[in-house]
């Protein structure tokens, strides 16, 4: 029913963020609620889900987010409550890319998920995650990122940092303003070693 929610992010709990949309709150579940910043305007991309206990929102960064919980739903055994709990265990890229490998033992370390339930996630959705893999590197923000700073966040991704990682300091990248992706690579590096 609905697709996203743009407005201020009124309350962020550890499971969920309250979304004001002209003085509407809706309360929706989200893997990731400390990506927000209390105040901040926002879009959030909605799935709705309706079960006989009632009906609830999940929410997501991106739009390749909500399609990988969407893609997560689709496992036999996997409820939304499986599927926010893999997702807030680890970064959407380094899930797709383990399903996307068939690393079985890598996936049961997320709650909830034994052998068998990790098997059956990679044998429903092996193969089907190529695209969402392929888009590391695009961004659904409002940020603009050159093309040098686009490079040096794949580089940084090459050298071994994760995504969250990567993430994390890309803020403070597009700020610095650098003119060739080696510059960026550098200040990135001084930014993940600072910590």
């Amino acid at each position: 029913m609905y697709e996203y929610f743009e407005g201020i992010i009124s309350v962020i709990t550890p499971s969920y963020i309250v979304v004001d949309v002209n003085g509407v709150g809706y309360k929706v579940y989200s893997p990731t609620p400390f990506a927000y910043a209390q105040g901040q305007k926002a879009k959030v991309y909605i799935e709705q889900v309706v079960r006989d206990t009632g009906i609830t929102l999940y929410g997501f960064q991106s739009q390749d987010d909500k399609g990988l919980f969407l893609k997560l739903l689709s496992v036999s055994g996997i409820g939304p409550k499986s599927a926010m709990a893999i997702m807030a265990a680890e970064d959407s890229n380094s899930l797709a890319e383990a399903i996307e490998q068939g690393e079985v033992k890598y996936l049961t370390r997320f709650p909830g998920v034994g052998k068998k339930t990790a098997s059956q996630i990679v044998l429903d959705l092996k193969g089907k995650l190529g695209d969402y893999v392929a888009r590391l590197d695009r961004k659904d923000n409002d940020e603009e990122i050159s093309p040098a700073l686009n490079d040096a966040l794949l580089a940084l991704i090459a050298l071994g940092y994760t995504q969250k990682e990567v993430d994390r300091i890309t803020p403070k990248l597009i700020e610095f303003d650098a003119d060739t992706a080696d510059q960026y690579i550098k200040k990135g590096l001084a930014l993940l070693l600072k910590k």
